[in-house]
């Protein structure tokens, strides 16, 4: 990382609480980046900073997921201006996804939007994600659809982004656009992306057969698939799931925590 981009830690500057989900949320930003997600400076995750601010942490712009840290993330308020120094600026108009998200919803601590080459690709197909996978099924109960409007820079929009997404379900499709998770946790939003890319690139493949010799699951397999993967996946995700995604990033990526 060039020198310019080097940040100083702001560890000592900030609360236990913030400094965690400073972290967290690098943590997020270079597991994108490991799973091949991510789309060089573009595309966001956002992270609620604890208190009663409404302060949010966000990428600088100009910075590549793998070389993000905890010290480097920008916090700003809900109309995405910076609150806190920093050497860094952000992307305004990459913040009014997210923006709409936390101030609708105060489950919606993380929230991460990806343009992944499969996300695009089902989120362009008429019929949506398909009950053809475990991991579709597991998927599809809590997933909701929102229309293509452009480059996410209406304000206008968020309006209807919100209403979509309702206020049960934390994972949608954005049509011809990518993938979308929210999360009381970095740990739950993540395991929710990655059980949403996994199904995408499931269908992707099966697709490339052809249509007609994919096989559908039937409605009661579907419901019986969905409420068997909604058990204890919490409980899961943050006490294994999440500690071996931690591992895994010390071993291969570390530094994010600087």
């Amino acid at each position: 990382m060039p020198d310019d981009m080097k940040p100083i830690s702001v560890k000592d500057a900030v609360s236990a609480e913030e400094w965690k989900a400073r972290v967290d949320c690098a943590m997020l930003y270079r597991l994108v980046a490991m799973h091949g997600w991510d789309d060089m400076i573009f595309t966001h995750i956002s992270h609620r900073v604890p208190g009663p601010e409404h302060h949010f942490l966000i990428n600088p712009y100009g910075m590549f997921f793998e070389e993000i840290t905890a010290s480097s993330l920008v916090k700003v308020d809900l109309e995405g201006q910076i609150v806190m120094d920093s050497p860094y600026f952000i992307n305004p108009a990459g913040f009014t996804i997210h923006s709409a998200i936390h101030a609708s919803r105060e489950d919606a601590n993380v929230v991460i939007h990806l343009h992944t080459d499969q996300g695009v690709a089902v989120s362009a197909q008429k019929e949506g994600l398909l009950p053809i996978s475990q991991t579709a099924m597991i998927v599809r109960e809590d997933l909701a659809y929102h229309d293509y409007e452009g480059i996410a820079l209406d304000l206008d929009e968020r309006e209807r982004l919100v209403a979509d997404l309702g206020t049960e379900k934390s994972t949608m499709l954005l049509k011809n656009h990518g993938t979308l998770t929210c999360g009381t946790t970095a740990a739950m939003a993540f395991t929710r992306m990655f059980f949403l890319e996994r199904a995408c690139n499931m269908q992707v493949m099966a697709l490339s057969a052809g249509r007609d010799g994919v096989l559908e699951c039937d409605r009661d397999i579907q419901e019986k698939v969905a409420g068997q993967g909604s058990r204890g996946m919490e409980t899961l995700t943050e006490r294994l799931v999440w500690p071996g995604l931690k591992r895994k990033l010390d071993r291969e990526l570390p530094g994010y925590d600087a």
